[in-house]
């Protein structure tokens, strides 16, 4: 399907799912095969030749990806953290400085504070939602690489993308937006003048905790920096990353692909539903006595509500935390519910909820952007949301 002017929804269920020319299926088979046959040396059918170097269903599935977010260069993963270690490979090198936001998922800030910097990397956290320090710390540090995640994990703070952007290539920098929690149904980071858009595609993409997966989308036309020596003699970054994953083996395989990509089809019936079943929850326990702070920025109380409702027009997401007024509490709710289960993950119809100090964000629990252990983070599903209410309702009664 090339019609780029079809709405999200239609791009969503028919980018990348062409009926098979010979048999008429619906859905494409999946390409399981590790190796293509050639026509001579060198003469590649449709350009396939190993599995590491390319593959029919998972470049269907990048490539559906990538339209969605607006460009034309898109990359599977195995997952979203190998996902985030190649884009840095490819952007920087050792001696590079990078700023990230102050909150981000546990995974990546121990890639930024424990592998990159034995690699020879510096990094700070900046309070990026504050655009007079994000204005005064870009301009001071200079950095390479500027990375954001919005809504941001486990806080859902919110970052003005298009104003930050504006500020990196002020000072010559890229801009990587991990775009997991808004989806490219509620956010298009390349539209706001990033330059890169990672995803963690186990999450809303996959959509059923059967994949772990992880995206790159790169802007079109994006080149190296300037002080960046090619790996494989391209500037042209999407050329780049390809050999690059290539010699990294860091691919997905077709079977995970095919359910990530199928995932698409479903996309943004789900976020929508996610998005209302997300609000009223939210609503409810922030009139709980109970519960002393509810983070969603689809509260009016939330502090860029407005910027929210602005970069994300058709909802908030499907996350929220909140916190109770001591860490025992907080540990003995995660055993009181009965449809809420206990588990690190988000993004799928059955709804989660954990304790991020422990679970997802142990290495963030003291210094810049600690997560206390009176924090809760809940990844509302697709169940009735009165079901939802109720269940969080007889919990919080128990304590």
């Amino acid at each position: 399907m090339e019609n780029n002017a079809a709405a999200f929804s239609t791009r969503a269920i028919h980018l990348g799912f062409e009926p098979d020319p010979v048999t008429g299926d619906v859905v494409p088979p999946m390409h399981v095969t590790s190796t293509h046959v050639q026509n001579a040396p060198g003469d590649l059918k449709q350009g396939f030749e190993y599995g590491r170097c390319g593959n029919p269903t998972t470049n269907a599935f990048a490539g559906a990806l990538a339209a969605l977010e607006g460009a034309t260069h898109g990359f599977a993963f195995p997952s979203g953290m190998s996902a985030e270690d190649t884009v840095v490979r490819l952007l920087t090198r050792p001696g590079d400085h990078i700023i990230h936001s102050t909150d981000v998922y546990g995974g990546t800030h121990k890639l930024f504070s424990v592998i990159k910097p034995a690699e020879g990397f510096t990094s700070a956290a900046v309070d990026l939602t504050d655009l007079d320090v994000a204005a005064r710390e870009i301009r001071a540090q200079r950095p390479q690489l500027v990375w954001v995640e919005t809504p941001s994990n486990p806080f859902l703070t919110v970052t003005d993308i298009a104003a930050v952007a504006e500020l990196c290539h002020e000072v010559g920098a890229l801009l990587v937006v991990d775009n997991t929690f808004a989806t490219p149904l509620l956010q298009r980071p390349l539209e706001l003048g990033a330059d890169v858009v990672v995803h963690s595609t186990t999450k809303y993409i996959g959509g059923h905790s059967d994949v772990v997966g992880g995206a790159v989308v790169l802007r079109d036309g994006l080149q190296l920096p300037e002080h960046v020596t090619p790996f494989f003699d391209s500037r042209d970054a999407a050329e780049e990353l390809t050999r690059l994953q290539m010699t990294l083996g860091a691919i997905e395989s077709p079977r995970d692909a095919f359910l990530a990509h199928r995932g698409l089809k479903t996309l943004a019936v789900r976020v929508e539903r996610h998005c209302t079943n997300t609000q009223a929850v939210a609503e409810f326990l922030q009139a709980h006595p109970k519960v002393t702070a509810v983070y969603y920025p689809g509260l009016p109380s939330h502090p860029a509500h407005e910027l929210a409702q602005r970069q994300n027009p058709l909802g908030s997401g499907g996350v929220l935390s909140f916190e109770l007024a001591n860490e025992d509490d907080a540990i003995r709710l995660t055993g009181l519910t009965r449809v809420f289960a206990l588990a690190a993950s988000l993004g799928a119809p059955e709804s989660l909820i954990e304790h991020p100090a422990i679970m997802t964000h142990s290495t963030r629990t003291g210094g810049v952007g600690g997560v206390p252990g009176t924090l809760l983070r809940l990844a509302v599903g697709l169940e009735d949301v009165n079901d939802l209410i109720a269940d969080l309702d007889q919990a919080l009664a128990q304590i």
